[in-house]
């Protein structure tokens, strides 16, 4: 068997493990791989490939393991999420449950968040987008700012997919947001038709890469390829914020203001620093598990006909809902043009100097980073008190 084919076959089990483990269905992975990857199966070959590779969707986890995931995710920001997010997370996670065995172990488990959920209600407003790629809705979230973490996000219109999620120490520098932009852009390979966003200074950059990028384009978008407006009516990311808040954010507002009802949170300068050092890694990696159950949820179909599914799936196969990428291509040479005027999140959390302090505290008592909140939280009390015990 030649080498080329081998890689194919690889190639060709590795996507097709990966769109199983998002729930996406058999016809819907066949139409993926022709006319994606272009690799021709029928769905009854699609499933003998599936039985050789053991992935069945009527296997599931032993029921233990399930009741211990949940049981997990309910100690941090998981105690948000109601029975549909949290019956993605255990798919994401690779923990095969049925989503009524979810929901009624999150009623055993949870009853006080089950009850406070069922009275919360949403209301809609109609919106509609050409296809993936066609606007980006960009917007920061200003919840955690109080505490040093400062939280900006991008999600696409007519998807909802999240573009990028980021947290840091700022979310005003308009060189910083520039460099979020770049970095998707540089990532997909093409900026979006249209970027809609807030009034406000930290976008200007935003505005100008995308009007340069956007210069030889002769479109019907061309000439207001970016819009500013109210936060209020930025309708698909203040949706993705408040999807945020619910199934993330309110753990960490509640564990950063316990800290600061304890006395151990005062806002200066040096403890939202402390909080950056040691917290912000952490915060990053829940919200990269967020938008990645966020991304591979199904959205439900709704009254005014807007496009549904699931937020990947309408991303990456938007012939399926009869549309197409409406990506604007742009020249690595325009995009590295862009790039010397903006900033690169730095890999340094905080101040360079209270970065310095830290480490050497670690070092010296033999600490390690922070894997959770818990233990982010004992390193930053013990972190404030030797540093406060010298100044």
């Amino acid at each position: 068997m030649k080498l080329g084919h081998i890689m194919n076959q690889d190639l060709r089990s590795e996507v097709i493990s990966h769109y199983f483990h998002l729930g996406i269905n058999y016809k819907d992975i066949v139409y993926i791989l022709d006319n994606i990857y272009g690799f021709k199966l029928s769905v009854r070959h699609l499933k003998r490939i599936l039985r050789t590779m053991n992935l069945s969707r009527r296997r599931f986890s032993p029921l233990v393991d399930v009741v211990s995931f949940i049981q997990d995710q309910l100690s941090a920001s998981g105690q948000l999420c109601g029975y549909r997010i949290m019956y993605a997370r255990c798919q994401q996670s690779g923990v095969k449950a049925r989503m009524e065995d979810v929901r009624l172990i999150l009623r055993h488990l949870d009853p006080v968040g089950v009850a406070s959920r069922r009275v919360r209600r949403l209301r809609r407003r109609s919106y509609y987008a050409k296809g993936p790629n066609f606007v980006w809705h960009v917007d920061g979230y200003d919840k955690l700012k109080p505490f040093g973490l400062c939280i900006h996000a991008c999600v696409c219109g007519f998807s909802r997919k999240v573009i990028w999620i980021k947290v840091y120490n700022t979310n005003n520098n308009p060189k910083v947001i520039g460099g979020y932009f770049l970095e998707a852009v540089r990532t997909h390979r093409g900026c979006p038709r249209i970027v809609r966003a807030d009034h406000g200074t930290e976008n200007v950059h935003v505005r100008v890469y995308q009007q340069y990028l956007r210069r030889d384009n002769t479109d019907p978008q061309a000439g207001r390829c970016f819009i500013d407006g109210s936060s209020t009516s930025n309708q698909r990311i203040e949706v993705w914020w408040s999807f945020l808040r619910k199934e993330c954010t309110q753990f960490w507002i509640e564990t950063f203001k316990g800290l600061e009802e304890n006395g151990d949170f005062r806002g200066d300068f040096l403890d939202k620093n402390l909080i950056q050092f040691c917290f912000m890694a952490i915060v990053q990696d829940d919200l990269d598990s967020v938008a990645a159950v966020w991304d591979n949820h199904c959205i439900r179909p709704s009254r005014n006909n807007i496009a549904s599914g699931h937020p990947e799936q309408m991303y990456s196969a938007p012939a399926l809902w009869e549309t197409e990428d409406q990506l604007c291509v742009v020249s690595d040479e325009d995009v590295s043009t862009c790039l010397e005027e903006a900033v690169i999140r730095s890999t340094i959390p905080c101040d360079e100097d209270v970065y310095e302090i830290c480490t050497k505290v670690m070092g010296r008592d033999n600490l390690q980073p922070a894997t959770n909140a818990q233990e982010a939280a004992d390193l930053y009390i013990h972190l404030r008190q030797e540093i406060y015990e010298v100044l």
